[in-house]
């Protein structure tokens, strides 16, 4: 057989196709198995002792050990790892195929159960099949993938021989089941809402922008789900939430991947402090059913998620930083003291955006242990509640766990009025040359002007807060397939 133009001529590969070929003269076809497995691993090593007849299991071949007319294989599936003991005697003539048989097969077999002299669960095969052919040797398991970029790339590697990243993935489902559980009991109403949408609004972000060819018109992926959501309270929806992907045209780090995962829900007659209660409870309440504690070790530090939680105010917070809010007199004022102290900031920003980049610099590093940083001001915070006795803050909190922060919060704004005016305010920003700030969406304020009843809204990040209950320091560690560069070509 030849090998595919772009294959490597490796020995250890061209040895793999020799055996995909001499398994085909043997009338053997390895992609066309049929097979169902009465058992799975788990199950074979746990009632190895009390099971009396044939039992078959299917998975991957991941250690070969032969000793003459024996061979001894690890087979790995779903639920863990079982040794298979092959026989000349048991299969005469077949047992040449197992001779070609390689590290990484998808194979299928049938036998009894039984403890070897070490005590090992086994399964002596008497009938076996090949269900699929793997033609690139696998990493060594106990060194697994190290290469992270490679990691990425080819997941499907990763999670065969990286025990750590399989496991990971698997309590992320966890943890999104969970979560909607929790909001079920609590009798929030899972929706969904457009992905594509004429305006990208319910956040301060820079969009993607696609084009449908039938409407001839543009469109926006969201970046949020906010203003539908809240459509939807408009509509008697007293408590609903999505989880979904959004898409920010940003930069990528161990914190950001342009597109994600976020929880948003919506509760009519709450606010903001009812979020932070619903907030606690909910991350407590997710670390002690995924890890058995509400405490959890992240990046070092033991972290104890019980409420209540810390709360800090922002200006409380830079403050205890040596920056005095009240003293600026106006934006050039804040553009100072942020060039001051060595934080760089875009020329003609607005006093939120400048608290806001000394909150990430000079707050946020040390917040390790779960705090609300509450009252964020007006200019960034468009979409929330403003205090009755503080005017140029809102009702707004980001939770903070382990350096990170993992949401946005707020009383939201229900005055269309109001709202129409914030709008405005950022499209003055966007004039300026903020392409992050927030466009006018006539319809949602017309759907203010029906009544939305004083509400709590809450976006969670679902990959953040993934990686604090994982222990993982970099988001790509929790996203499947994160958004890589791609390979040059021979690359």
């Amino acid at each position: 057989m030849r090998l595919p133009a772009n294959e490597s001529e490796s020995d250890l590969v061209k040895a793999r196709y020799d055996n995909l070929e001499k398994l085909r003269e043997r009338g053997i076809r390895p992609y066309e198995g049929d097979v169902q497995a009465t058992h799975t691993a788990d199950e074979v090593s746990e009632k190895v002792d009390s099971i009396d007849e044939e039992v078959s299991t299917a998975g991957r071949i991941l250690a070969v050990r032969s000793h003459g007319k024996i061979t001894f294989m690890d087979l790995m599936d779903r639920s863990g790892e079982i040794q298979l003991y092959f026989a000349h005697d048991d299969l005469q003539d077949d047992y040449e195929v197992v001779d070609l048989l390689d590290i990484g097969d998808l194979i299928w077999v049938a036998g009894k159960p039984f403890r070897t002299r070490t005590e090992e669960p086994t399964v002596r095969v008497a009938d076996f099949d090949i269900v699929g052919k793997c033609l690139h040797p696998l990493p060594e398991k106990w060194h697994g993938l190290t290469d992270e970029d490679l990691r990425y790339r080819q997941r499907y590697v990763d999670l065969v021989v990286n025990e750590d990243a399989f496991d990971t993935h698997v309590t992320r489902s966890k943890i999104v089941s969970e979560m909607r559980k929790f909001l079920e009991e609590r009798d929030f109403l899972e929706v969904e809402t457009p992905v594509m949408s004429t305006l990208a609004g319910g956040a301060t972000a820079r969009p993607f922008i696609t084009y449908h060819n039938a409407l001839d018109m543009r469109l926006y992926l969201r970046i949020a789900t906010e203003l539908y959501l809240k459509r939807l309270i408009v509509g008697g929806f007293e408590r609903v939430f999505e989880i979904g992907k959004v898409f920010r045209n940003e930069g990528i780090s161990t914190q950001h991947n342009p597109e994600y995962t976020l929880l948003e829900l919506y509760q009519a007659y709450s606010d903001y402090e009812g979020m932070m209660g619903l907030t606690e409870d909910m991350v407590a309440h997710l670390a002690e059913t995924i890890t058995g504690s509400t405490e959890v070790e992240y990046d070092g530090e033991m972290i104890d998620l019980s409420p209540p939680w810390r709360r800090l105010r922002v200006v409380d917070a830079l403050a205890g930083e040596g920056v005095d809010v009240s003293a600026w007199q106006d934006d050039e004022d804040a553009r100072a003291e942020a060039e001051r102290l060595g934080v760089e900031v875009e020329s003609g920003v607005s006093r939120g955006k400048v608290m806001e980049k000394l909150l990430d610099r000079l707050v946020l590093p040390d917040l390790v242990q779960p705090t609300f940083l509450m009252d964020y001001p007006v200019d960034i915070s468009p979409l929330a509640k403003r205090k009755d006795n503080e005017p140029e803050f809102t009702y707004r909190f980001e939770p903070v766990v382990g350096c990170m922060e993992i949401g946005n919060a707020f009383s939201e704004l229900n005055d269309p009025h109001e709202q129409r005016r914030r709008f405005e305010q950022q499209l003055e920003q966007r004039a300026r040359g903020d392409d992050e700030a927030h466009v006018m969406d006539e319809d949602f304020i017309k759907a203010l002007e029906y009544g939305m009843p004083p509400t709590g809204g809450l976006g969670i990040g679902v990959d953040r807060l993934v990686m604090l209950l994982t222990d993982s320091q970099s988001i790509r560690e929790v996203i499947l397939f994160p958004l890589l560069r791609p390979l040059e070509e021979g690359g």
